[in-house]
């Protein structure tokens, strides 16, 4: 593909499949949010155009820097509470999150709860659901910076294509 113009024709064609699981201190910017977010995507080798959008626990719904960073980048906010966060089984779970919040997990249940809702959005009438799969592709990781309130956790899981039957 040699085309430039073919190449970002082919990046806006990216389906939006990983949802941004976040856990935040209060006061946290937009700024560091979006750099946390950056980073993780260059690390790992994600298309940042693929972010279906943000999720969180319902007591952050009004947090400036998240509220700012979803309205910048056009992107849903979805929330979930404590008692269905700490449903969610995660690979890092942890105690003084679940003493302050009410749940071990924030931004890797988060995650992932937001990738199984997004999946079950694009089931239509002539399919059924044989499984609903989400593959938690990047565990949670604790961002700060130097002369910045605040910090971010960070986790991303994607929607993953469903096995379904077409009558």
């Amino acid at each position: 593909m040699s085309n430039p113009d073919e190449l970002n024709e082919k990046i806006d064609q990216v389906q939006q499949i990983f949802w941004v699981g976040i856990g935040c201190k209060r006061g946290t910017s937009w700024q560091l949010i979006d750099r946390a977010i950056e980073q993780v995507f260059q690390e790992n080798q994600l298309f940042q155009s693929a972010i279906a959008g943000i999720a969180t626990i319902d007591t952050k719904a009004s947090e400036v820097g998240l509220v700012q960073l979803c309205r910048l980048r056009n992107l849903p906010l979805k929330t979930f509470s404590a008692q269905i966060l700490r449903s969610v089984c995660v690979p890092n779970p942890a105690t003084i999150t679940d003493h302050k919040v009410g749940t071990p997990s924030v931004a890797e249940a988060a995650a992932i709860l937001a990738a199984t809702q997004l999946t079950s959005l694009t089931v239509f009438s002539f399919t059924s659901i044989e499984e609903l799969r989400v593959r938690f592709l990047v565990p949670k990781r604790i961002f700060q910076l130097q002369g910045q309130p605040g910090a971010v956790t960070l986790a991303v899981a994607q929607a993953l294509n469903m096995s379904i039957t077409i009558y």
